[in-house]
């Protein structure tokens, strides 16, 4: 199927799902677990029924689901057409789907020679290699972050590791303001794909969006 831009996702619509880098995903409270439960076995059965199956994680008071089209590399139709269907089902149950708190979490590797560190992190973790690409490595079991290798200089003292955090648009500035609060600065010259905050201390991490990247 043909991937859908940030755009067309924005344009759809989808109260409180956010897109976080080609994955769709939301948050329903639940008052308790046998609620919860009731919720993921509807999504199980929307999800069999349109042979498109999301990630779907059950705690006591809450039910996180993501969906992405991974034959695919990223968004399409089908997730926005089952994350409608999650949405119906949830308020059967006077539930709301609410993006509020989500987000996604990479990490990310700054190197001049990926190719030369990469295999060392890919034992060392457990990971496999993305299919199609060679700059990126994923947990088999789809739990933990993914890594990527981001081209840089070589240049010491250097920054090796930073993390990219995908959040909902809506959600970028007041955690910018709570980093600034914190002794943290903000450089925004590449907004709004993402953001580079520094803490105290001079690490760099990303505030990263869907937005300006089609």
């Amino acid at each position: 199927m043909t991937t859908l831009t940030g755009k067309q996702v924005d344009d759809a619509a989808l109260a409180g799902w956010a897109n976080l880098g080609g994955v769709l995903v939301t948050r329903f409270a639940t008052p308790d677990f046998a609620t919860g439960l009731e919720l993921v076995d509807a999504i199980g059965a929307l999800a069999d029924e349109a042979n498109h199956h999301p990630d779907v994680d059950l705690r006591y008071t809450r039910v996180d689901v993501a969906l992405t089209s991974h034959d695919a590399g990223g968004l399409t139709a089908r997730d926005v057409d089952l994350a409608r269907k999650v949405t119906e089902a949830a308020a059967v149950r006077d539930l709301t789907p609410d993006d509020t708190g989500v987000s996604r979490v990479e990490l990310a590797l700054d190197s001049p020679d990926h190719a030369r560190v990469l295999p060392f992190w890919q034992a060392f973790l457990g990971y496999q290699r993305a299919e199609g690409l060679d700059d990126e490595l994923r947990d088999p079991a789809g739990a933990q972050p993914m890594v990527w290798f981001q081209a840089s200089g070589s240049d010491e003292p250097r920054q090796r590791w930073h993390l990219d955090v995908w959040v909902p648009p809506s959600q970028v500035q007041p955690r910018i303001d709570a980093a600034l609060a914190a002794g943290g600065t903000v450089d925004d010259g590449a907004a709004p794909a993402f953001w580079v905050l520094t803490d105290p201390e001079g690490n760099r991490s990303c505030l990263c969006t869907w937005q300006q990247r089609d």
